[in-house]
């Protein structure tokens, strides 16, 4: 798997997590077919709408992370494999309940769950992935795992609900939109990156290590979806160009383009995001008003920040062909915009 990635000499290179693949295809077997028993249930409906997000073409990021950096310290129990289910069975259910709170239509290329069997059925269906996240986490038996990811469960629903309170306010500031992705995306980032040297008995250097590695890594991946919004294509995002603009969605590159305008341009913002007016016509003035302000020229550019910060938090670890493999993810999820 791989994306074209721009470098300083006009040459092309491909940034590409298939060395992470590679080394945790293995686990990553055992992991699916966890997945599939545990999102089975005799009442019919779970495993259709629990199958229908689960298959539909996600990279499994965040559970790979958990593998490597279980692997990078050694670990040689079964417990890696039921926490990167959880981390993944967290992330979907994650997903369930945002379609439901954003309105989304598509997802991953396809209609969403709720488009399909409802809001009640999405919910709920999400509530059921959380509580087997939750019964997998009991049964590897580490309480510090237990507690670092249902931290991260907490976490995340106080980041939905931060967004949800700050919904259609340009007044909002750059640190209270890092606040929300912080919480909303990073922190699940974080958990499943830490979790696998706590269960390998790692330092506690390096479970901090991992824990700043997959903050950081979070964050950078947000704000290169929030460019993509405006900048990328259907193929990258998973959904449609511009719904984050018809969902009225105060992403960075609003905020920054917002505070960059002038009274006219303000006014334009206003009437799009608060007011709901956003057909094709807006969605175009928006995203030249972004380039104009250079917005998302400098939202790609604080992603790159973060990256760093990423890098050099796994900096000091041994070296690994995990290690190398976790730097090559940062790379990939900042090229995507290339």
């Amino acid at each position: 798997m791989g994306v074209v990635l721009n470098i300083e000499n006009g040459k092309r290179e491909v940034a590409s997590i298939k060395d992470l693949i590679d080394l945790t295809a293995a686990d990553m077997a055992r992991v699916n077919e966890l997945i599939l028993s545990k999102a089975g249930s005799d009442v019919e409906m779970i495993p259709e709408v629990a199958n229908h997000l689960i298959s539909s073409g996600g990279k499994r990021l965040r559970p790979m992370l958990t593998l490597a950096s279980a692997q990078m310290f050694g670990y040689s129990g079964e417990g890696h494999v039921k926490l990167a289910t959880s981390v993944e069975f967290m992330h979907t259910a994650t997903l369930l309940h945002d379609d439901v709170v954003d309105e989304s239509g598509m997802r991953r290329g396809k209609k969403t769950a709720r488009m399909i069997w409802g809001n009640q059925a999405s919910v709920l269906v999400g509530d059921f992935l959380l509580g087997q996240a939750f019964r997998m986490m009991v049964d590897v038996g580490s309480l510090e795992a237990l507690d670092i990811l249902s931290s991260a469960a907490s976490i995340i629903a106080e980041g939905e609900v931060m967004q949800l309170a700050a919904a259609k306010n340009l007044e909002t500031t750059e640190d209270e939109h890092f606040a929300v992705i912080k919480a909303k995306t990073a922190a699940l980032f974080s958990a499943a990156a830490e979790v696998g040297p706590v269960i390998a008995q790692a330092t506690r250097n390096d479970r901090a290590a991992l824990r700043s590695y997959g903050m950081n890594l979070g964050l950078a991946f947000q704000l290169i979806d929030d460019a993509l919004d405006y900048g990328g294509t259907s193929k990258d995002l998973g959904k449609n160009v511009g719904d984050d603009f018809r969902e009225g969605k105060v992403t960075l590159p609003v905020i920054l383009a917002y505070r960059r305008g002038t009274k006219a341009e303000r006014t334009f913002w206003k009437r799009a995001i608060e007011d709901n007016v956003t057909d094709d016509a807006g969605l175009e003035k928006a995203i030249g008003l972004m380039t104009r302000h250079g917005a998302i020229a400098d939202t790609i550019g604080r992603a790159r920040h973060f990256g760093e910060i990423a890098r050099d938090a796994l900096a000091p670890l041994e070296a690994t062909p995990q290690k190398s493999a976790l730097i090559d993810v940062i790379d990939f999820c900042i090229s995507r915009v290339n």
